[in-house]
């Protein structure tokens, strides 16, 4: 492999998955070296583990990708959602000190309970709703006042172009698709408000990150404007010049098992201020998603 320029060199723990898989692409097609750990490798619950592997990888920059993000999974069994959430990320900040390393953290919009109706800041206080988004917020405070450099990095509504490993599934827009095909017509929710952000576009906002040298801190980087599900269903059947028929679910038709924020939306504001805002509209992400995934332009 070849070394990145000023000898960057990163490893991407989660590197089989939707974001991780993302992030690799990117880092090696601008030249960086990259270490790909993939879920199977390395356990970030296993401090032991993380120790030793952490140490012999001789990089610069650790990005977590890993979770245990299905919502429902984290509600049944929250200590192993805190095993892996929170203290795996108490792992890594403590390995990447060892090393001289930075760490970069995934966290979520679902540490927030929605509640503001309005773009969420970094400086907002974060009230999470369910165990999942407790967890993730555990992480970041871990990350945050143990790791000597850091990122946090909150994003929102993921999809890409490999599968979920977490939820094992198709994303969004892939289901969407599948759906527009073998029914006449989809009812989606309209009552959640969100930011479908695109996996290749936060890979590619990280770098940035990365390579322009963002302060240590947190971040919000989601893409630009906001919908609902609803909305992101018609944009998707739109550009897909899908016939299906589209309609609002009723209120109750589709009950969540478990409390989940009904706005989060958040603002890319550290980002802005910096100069480093990467991120398209959902819109043009989406468009592009398409384009490169399913040859639809």
């Amino acid at each position: 492999m070849t070394k990145a320029v000023g000898g960057m060199k990163i490893a991407v723990i989660g590197a089989d998955g939707q974001l991780g898989s993302d992030i690799v692409t990117t880092a090696r097609a601008q030249g960086l070296e990259v270490v790909p750990l993939t879920l199977a490798q390395m356990d970030v619950a296993d401090a032991g583990q993380v120790q030793h592997t952490v140490a012999g990888l001789r990089v610069d920059c650790l990005v977590n990708t890993a979770a245990m993000h299905q919502v429902e999974k984290c509600e049944a069994d929250p200590a192993r959602a805190f095993a892996v959430n929170a203290l795996g990320a108490r792992n890594l900040a403590a390995a990447a000190n060892a090393a001289g390393a930075r760490l970069v953290h995934i966290s979520t919009d679902y540490v927030f309970d929605g509640a503001k109706l309005a773009p969420y800041l970094e400086s907002d206080c974060p009230l999470p709703l369910n165990a999942y988004g407790n967890s993730k917020l555990a992480g970041e405070l871990f990350v945050r006042s143990m790791a000597e450099k850091h990122y946090v990095i909150r994003v929102s509504g993921l999809y890409g172009q490999s599968p979920c490993l977490e939820k094992g599934g198709l994303n969004f827009v892939d289901l969407m698709l599948k759906l527009s095909r073998e029914r006449q017509e989809v009812r989606v929710v309209d009552d959640e408000v969100l930011t479908p952000t695109a996996t290749a576009e936060v890979a590619r906002q990280l770098l940035r990150m990365l390579q322009g040298g963002a302060a240590d801190g947190l971040y919000h980087a989601t893409a630009e404007g906001s919908c609902s599900w609803y909305e992101f269903a018609r944009e998707i059947f739109r550009l897909s010049r899908s016939p299906v028929i589209l309609n609002k679910a009723g209120a109750g038709e589709f009950p969540a098992k478990v409390p989940r924020p009904k706005y989060s939306v958040l603002e890319n504001g550290n980002l802005k201020r910096q100069g480093l805002n990467v991120m398209s509209s959902w819109q043009d992400a989406l468009a592009a998603y398409l384009r490169d995934k399913h040859g639809i332009s």
